[in-house]
């Protein structure tokens, strides 16, 4: 299969990137970072989704995984409009078979930055619009929604002793995910799954499901 991966220079696009070389796929990364990723099957593109001169001539994709994302920083700009732009460009032709938007637990419950929880809301509905555009390609689109994976992007919470015991307390399995579970989920989502289409799978340790009940002992 040919895969396309964007933000594939770290986290968990760069997981992605790794575990589709590994089951023997060709992969091609689009990242405005230079790529550490070196294989005989990987071609890295720099550049920034944003741009829409930029983004390179790909022929065929079979696979199209938005991954490329930020966090209170342009996010309406980066994580939908640049998602819907890379989405109409490489996904919706008749090779495809599968599009996986990772999306935020955030879409669901709106509890992060506005714009940021904004732009993944927005991918949760333009994933149900894909959905049932490729739906005619026997293709499937939908969006995988991590709560808090360990990445470069939450070091400054991470490394906070005070704010990472709080983080632990609203979640359950007291542990976030690492990049490397989120790109089997991926995989999962993309090459076994043929079936289900425009839903947006949450995975986040029970996060969204915690509650807080205060009663008299």
């Amino acid at each position: 299969m040919k895969v396309l991966v964007t933000g594939s220079s770290q986290g968990i696009g760069k997981a992605i990137a790794e575990k589709f070389l590994q089951e023997g796929h060709q992969v091609l990364g689009i990242d405005r970072q230079e790529s550490t990723i070196y294989h005989t099957e990987y071609t890295h593109y720099l550049c920034d989704v944003r741009d829409t001169a930029c983004l390179p001539d790909i022929q065929d994709v079979n696979i199209l995984i938005n991954n490329a994302g930020t966090q209170n920083e342009n996010d309406i700009d980066t994580n939908l409009k640049a998602l819907i732009q890379v989405t109409e460009k490489y996904g919706i032709q008749p090779a495809i078979r599968s599009i996986l938007n990772i999306g935020s637990a955030s879409g669901h419950t709106g509890a992060e930055f506005p714009e940021y929880c904004a732009s993944k809301g927005g991918v949760m509905a333009y994933t149900k619009n894909v959905a049932m555009r490729v739906a005619p390609f026997g293709a499937t689109c939908n969006s995988l929604d991590p709560g808090g994976v360990i990445t470069p992007l939450n070091d400054c919470v991470m490394n906070d002793p005070a704010l990472w015991a709080q983080i632990m307390e609203e979640t359950p399995l007291k542990r976030w995910a690492t990049a490397e579970e989120m790109a089997e989920w991926a995989y999962f989502l993309t090459i076994t799954n043929g079936f289900c289409t425009g839903q947006s799978i949450l995975v986040d340790g029970g996060e969204s499901i915690n509650y807080h009940f205060v009663w008299k002992d």
